[in-house]
């Protein structure tokens, strides 16, 4: 499916972290009852139509906007950048690639200065910017800490049809990868890409897209998610937990999934690892692996391979979907055609050599 997004002969946005998410929710007073009552995320300002939403160590205005629309989608993946001129360099990058930009000195939400949206070579709606008001990092404020309290916007995950692609595009502006899930064969289906020094800032996942798989805040403490488990079973929205609680293979990170009023994917995790060298090793993981996605080897439920959020055009229109031509994970996890191990080849309980963790296919 590869044809090659050429790199601009502009220099990248020096790009310093995902920062926050703009989502459209069909019911604000639902979608406000599930990110404020039950997640716990602190309100900076809301109105009739928007809901501004920030994590417990945030200083910028938000990290999730919640804006009532007609269809549940993504309107933007946002990213800080080091400085006021590298607002300018995004716009010429995105400029050169060919893609549509809009620019809005006064920004695109409430609390955000100058900034530009994109519709990048993969049909994702990303916004660049620096200036923003600052609010009260509530690091402090115990008097407001709850038992299973967000305290960062940890990741984007993105659903697209041609991994490779999406891989070489951030790479090309910047993005460093940790992990990745590739088969004998070097079909890839899935990629973890860094600007700070976290396992990611955003992930690449197989699959029929532009969607948003998920958006991901982290916890201080696996005891956190737990906590959440137990709030929603206490709501009785247990419904709403997709898969979870668990470790991560890829990432090693304690992970829960939940679904928002409107079916978008949140993601609570906790206990990654440093990236921060430049030469910090990528690790691929076979996709026949069992543990790479949950270490203790439980399964992935098949709506977490084929659910994800639509993501809009700079005009808030719902981008086409494409379909994935190459093969797919969910076929080798849960298919009649797939196959995984635990053991690699038959090794014996307990012998770490017959783990593909670390090993290049």
């Amino acid at each position: 499916m590869s044809n090659v997004i050429p790199k601009p002969s502009v220099p990248a946005p020096d790009i310093v972290r995902c920062a926050y998410m703009e989502i459209v929710v069909t019911d604000l007073a639902k979608s406000r009852a599930f990110y404020v009552d039950v997640l716990g995320l602190h309100v900076t300002e809301e109105d009739e139509n928007n809901i501004y939403l920030r994590s417990l160590e945030e200083f910028i205005h938000h990290n999730l906007v919640l804006r009532k629309g007609p269809i549940a989608a993504v309107a933007a993946f946002a990213y800080r950048v080091k400085s006021p001129a590298e607002v300018d360099a995004a716009e010429a990058y995105y400029k050169e690639l060919g893609c549509r930009t809009e620019r809005r000195k006064e920004g695109f939400t409430k609390g955000i200065g100058d900034a530009v949206r994109v519709e990048d070579p993969l049909g994702f709606p990303y916004e660049f910017f620096y200036e923003t008001e600052h609010v009260e990092r509530l690091t402090q404020r115990y008097d407001l800490y709850s038992a299973g309290e967000l305290v960062r916007l940890d990741h984007f995950n993105q659903v697209t049809p041609d991994v490779p692609r999406g891989r070489k595009y951030l790479e090309d502006l910047g993005f460093r990868v940790s992990e990745d899930i590739q088969d004998s064969d070097g079909v890839s289906y899935a990629v973890w890409m860094h600007r700070k020094q976290t396992v990611h800032d955003t992930a690449l996942t197989g699959g029929n897209g532009p969607r948003m798989h998920h958006i991901a805040f982290a916890t201080h403490e696996k005891h956190n998610i737990i906590q959440i488990c137990d709030k929603m079973g206490a709501l009785r929205i247990s419904d709403r937990i997709e898969r979870g609680p668990g470790r991560h293979g890829v990432s090693n990170a304690f992970y829960l999934y939940i679904l928002d009023p409107d079916g978008h994917r949140v993601e609570i995790y906790t206990q990654d690892y440093y990236t921060g060298d430049p030469d910090n090793p990528t690790i691929t993981w076979d996709v026949h692996d069992n543990q790479r996605r949950d270490w203790w080897g439980n399964p992935v439920v098949p709506s977490w391979y084929t659910e994800a959020s639509l993501v809009l055009d700079l005009d808030g229109n719902p981008q086409p979907v494409i379909v994935r031509e190459d093969k797919s994970e969910m076929a080798v996890t849960v298919g009649a055609d797939g196959f995984s191990y635990t053991r690699k080849d038959g090794a014996p309980e307990g012998d770490r050599t017959g783990f593909k963790l670390g090993a290049q296919l």
